[in-house]
């Protein structure tokens, strides 16, 4: 019967065909146990998915639904069709004797099936199977299984099907036994030398082999490769050899030797694409929206290198495995990017459902005011208004996280905590590891900082030796140094030199640390290695595929999440689980859990609409762009991403006119719920809570007011000039003076009574706090500013604008140099009429999509300020000009930071006189002009 609950996750049994699966009815908003396999097919969110009872739309994969019954049924009836050795192997991958210790998935065994039934199977038996190409000119064929179900084995099953069959029938042009597995890093390349026959294979460790067959198995050769081999030709190195030897480009002869090295002279390959999402086929020098140009890159140069390949060795046929089978298109994620080529198909809840991986678990709810579509400021964290300006910030180290941010960490990670007691009790030899996912290398700096210096307050998540921050361009530049060497210089002269001596040592130094660093990540979790007690890692972007630690219990997403891909793909990363011991008494896996902030993986913005309306004809758009012939009017400004100051060496405050501090108790979560996710859909009966109210008890004020003090100290410290304990001293001083002042106002006023609970908000809320007592004594105390520069981008232009597009009215200028000024109000064209027309003016532009923005802290949330105007007078003053009908409390702030970023501005002395200024009314602007002229 429907219901609203689910009694159990895992239903099926990893070894066999799956039964049954949960199926959720979008219009009952009830789960049903429906008999049978999960059709193949995947999630694509639709308009109405807003909430968590509606995860999208499901979107069936005709060719691996097409495919399944047939490989079943030729299953079923003892293969007919295969090899001698093709029956054998599929007779010794199913013998109970044979894999005691060592049992098969289901999933693997399907999807090897597949592979051979569309290779031997009977042809009469395929008919109407056609598989789309990908517009290359060898085949690819895609199997899509989810992150932890062994797609490792399964090509170890591959290479002894294929390198079996051919050393047995050298004949048969189906086989081949030179195999070339392409890895999509150095982390991947390493674990994947186990395919390559030896002491230490999986053919031996698995099974994977008929005992006698294993001198067969060393006729073939394996040869695994990270993809920068393939980028072998790059630009770089081509020039370098011409300044060598006057070689350019190699030959395809030439780089195939250089590439596949001791298989160069094998023909017919088989080539093996692990977490093959990254080969994608794209023209060369072409872009996509929203596509990192170092992906097109690999994706071009991974798929180029296979393409040359082919034109001289000739290959055989191209296996994809990959749990997420997608090509980015720069739409959002649909049915056009996935791979055609899909044969068969054991998505992630499938891998649920027969426990092969961890549950994951999404915040659901909190204790706090709701955030964007009703759903908890946890979800998403980065979305978070108050969050996202603030963590896109290039800042140092020391500047405190969003408050939202810390209270995530100290909700998770007091979870992290008890799971740790928990472990050590238990007499785990490593601890639980917490993953951090965040959005720059300056937020993953700010994270390390506030673990490290006890900004989080659980004591253990802060321990230094138990952080790994991995810098993912150390690594990149590692893997690309290891699968492309140094050209050799054929001129003893330049061996002998003083620059060739040094290079290597300096060179094997850097390399040594990648090394390092690489060995740790690669580790993390596993006894006597070098990642043995690492507990927090920390990275930019995704971490590599094929990190296969199996002791992530947490996850914390800092970053955008813009498709339903990414959020697998890193929640993909704390899925392997720790022990795979069945239950005796079900039959069944036990389930395992990973608990994840900040990754919605329930729902994902609008991805289409199937049941819409055909869209409307287009509506014409104006070109807003600068314009070359008006050079004369172009408009620069310095491009400063902070301010530094220096202080008198006496601080002081009037508390008297602090402005008061406002926390919210609804909106500061203590308690978050966290629910198992299946097909997209959190089951609410079956929540985990996690409570930090303990930490108001463990916290004493005393403690806060340290805590506190250290945050304003490290945000004055790199510019204090006089003793740093003198420093120190003061801030304590009026740090406390604060926080016993009153002004800081907590609502409702009953939680303000509760002194455990103040201590709660204080703590949760460090980061507003720290920020608004900092403004206060650095607006009182500073005696100089000094602005700091974007060190890529230090002087803006109005001529670096890129040409955007717009339907809302505008109306051509005079003396810009964009040349349409765009108009929300009838105010703002009076403005720029006037602005084209007044004596004092020389040039002018509107702040739309300059990127002229100054930060400002109101109410200790850190935002962007954008003026609404730029203007050159003709005295060659910069007036900054605001145009506002109201003076708010916020807009004074922002006033207040616009005036300190005019006089940072002057003190530099290098950009001329500017000045700022609001107009309140059309009919001041005139005066404004004339008085700063």
């Amino acid at each position: 019967m429907p219901s609203k609950t689910i009694d159990q996750l895992i239903i099926n049994s990893p070894y066999e065909e799956p039964r049954e699966y949960w199926k959720y009815d979008r219009e009952s908003r009830l789960f049903s146990r429906a008999p049978g396999r999960r059709p193949a097919g995947y999630i694509r969110a639709s308009e109405s998915s807003k909430a968590f009872d509606d995860p999208g739309i499901f979107v069936e994969l005709p060719l691996p639904n097409k495919i399944r019954p047939r490989v079943k049924a030729w299953r079923e009836a003892s293969y007919p069709g295969v090899s001698g050795i093709t029956k054998r192997l599929l007779e010794h991958w199913y013998d109970p004797e044979q894999r005691e210790n060592h049992r098969l998935f289901f999933c693997q065994l399907e999807a090897i099936e597949t592979l051979i039934w569309l290779t031997e199977g009977p042809s009469s038996e395929r008919v109407g199977v056609d598989i789309p190409s990908d517009g290359g000119p060898f085949n690819r064929i895609c199997s899509k299984m989810a992150t932890g179900s062994g797609k490792t084995i399964v090509m170890a099953m591959l290479i002894a099907w294929q390198i079996l069959n051919k050393v047995t029938y050298p004949q048969d042009k189906r086989f081949s036994k030179n195999v070339f597995v392409v890895a999509p890093g150095l982390t991947v390349k390493n674990r994947l030398q186990v395919l390559i026959p030896g002491p230490k294979d999986y053919y031996r460790e698995f099974s994977i082999i008929p005992s006698g067959l294993e001198d067969a198995l060393r006729q073939g050769k394996v040869k695994v490769a990270n993809w920068h081999k393939l980028d072998w030709e790059s630009d770089e190195r081509i020039a370098k050899r011409k300044s060598v030897d006057k070689r350019g480009a190699l030959s395809d002869e030439a780089y195939v030797r250089e590439v596949l090295e001791e298989m160069a002279t094998a023909q017919n390959i088989l080539v093996i694409n692990d977490e093959a999402h990254h080969a994608w086929r794209i023209a060369p020098k072409s872009t996509i929206k929203g596509v990192a140009r170092e992906d097109i890159e690999e994706a071009t140069k991974w798929i180029g290198g296979l393409d040359r390949i082919h034109r001289t060795r000739g290959i055989l046929a191209c296996f994809d495995l990959t749990a997420t089978p997608f090509a980015p298109t720069g739409k959002r994620s649909g049915e056009e990017t996935l791979f055609d080529w899909i044969v068969s198909d054991f998505g992630l809840n499938d891998a649920i459902e027969s426990g092969l991986v961890k549950t994951p678990r999404v915040v659901v709810r909190d204790d706090a005011k709701l955030g964007k579509d009703f759903k908890s400021r946890l979800y998403h964290i980065y979305a978070d208004p108050e969050v996202k300006e603030d963590i896109n910030r290039k800042v140092e180290p020391h500047v405190p996280l969003p408050d939202l941010v810390n209270n995530a960490y100290s909700i998770l990670g007091n979870d992290w905590d008890e799971t740790r007691k928990r472990w050590e009790s238990e007499g785990a030899p490593t601890p639980p590891v917490m993953i951090t996912v965040a959005n720059l290398t300056h937020t993953a700096a700010r994270v390390e900082y506030a673990l490290s210096h006890n900004k989080i307050p659980i004591q253990k998540l802060g321990e230094p030796d138990g952080i790994l921050h991995i810098d993912s361009k150390v690594l990149g530049e590692a893997e690309a140094k290891e699968e492309a060497p140094e050209i050799e210089s054929n001129s003893a002269l330049e061996e002998n030199s003083d620059e060739e001596t040094e290079a290597p040592a300096k060179k094997l130094t850097k390399q040594e640390r990648a090394e390092q660093l690489r060995r740790t990540v690669d580790t993390v979790g596993q006894v006597g290695q070098p990642g043995e007690k690492i507990h927090a890692v920390i990275s930019v972007g995704m971490l590599s595929e094929g990190w296969d630690a199996k002791t992530v219990t947490h996850i914390m997403g800092l970053r955008a999440f813009t498709s339903q891909l990414l959020c697998e793909q890193v929640v993909g990363r704390g899925l392997r689980r720790t022990t795979y011991e069945v239950d005796e008494k079900t039959g069944l896996f036990t389930p395992e859990y990973v608990n994840i902030f900040g990754v919605p993986f329930t729902f994902m913005p609008h991805e289409g609409d199937e049941d819409a309306l055909p869209p409307p004809p287009p509506q014409p758009t104006s070109r807003i762009q600068p314009l070359s012939e008006r050079k004369n009017l172009e408009i620069s400004w310095p491009n400063i991403i902070r301010i530094d100051y220096e202080y008198r060496p006496e601080l002081t405050i009037d508390l008297s006119k602090t402005k008061p501090l406002t926390l919210d108790a609804y909106e500061t979560p203590t308690i978050a719920d966290l629910a198992p996710v299946i097909d997209g859909k959190p089951d609410v009966t079956k929540l985990t809570s996690i409570d930090i109210e303990k930490l108001g008890r463990e916290q004493r004020m005393q403690r806060v007011v340290f805590q506190s003090a250290a945050e304003v100290y490290d945000l004055m410290k790199p510019n204090w000039k006089a003793s740093r304990e003198l420093l120190l001293a003061q801030i304590i001083r009026i740090t406390e003076q604060y926080l016993s002042s009153g002004r800081i106002v907590i609502s409702p006023p009953l939680f303000s009574q509760d002194e455990v609970r103040r201590r709660i908000l204080y703590t949760l809320n460090m980061t507003k706090i720290v920020q608004h007592l900092w403004e206060e004594i650095k607006f009182g105390n500073a005696v100089a500013v000094v602005p700091v520069f974007d060190k890529e981008r230090p002087i803006r232009f109005t001529g670096d604008v890129q040409p955007w597009f717009t339907r809302r009215p505008c109306e051509p200028t005079a003396r810009s140099h964009i040349n349409l000024c765009v108009f929300d109000s009838r105010w703002e064209a009076s403005e720029a009429f006037e602005l084209d027309r007044n004596s004092n003016v020389e040039a002018w532009v509107k702040n739309d999509h300059l990127g002229f923005e100054i930060l400002y802290v109101f109410k200790g949330v850190v935002l962007k300020y954008r003026p609404d105007y730029l203007i050159r007078l003709s005295s060659g003053k910069m007036l900054v000009l605001e145009v506002k009908g109201q003076n708010s409390q916020q807009d004074g702030t922002k006033r207040d930071f616009l005036r300190e970023w005019v006089n940072a501005v002057n003190a530099h002395g290098g950009f001329g006189v500017w000045v700022s200024d609001v107009s309140f009314s059309p009919a001041d602007l005139t005066g404004i002009l004339r008085k700063h002229n």
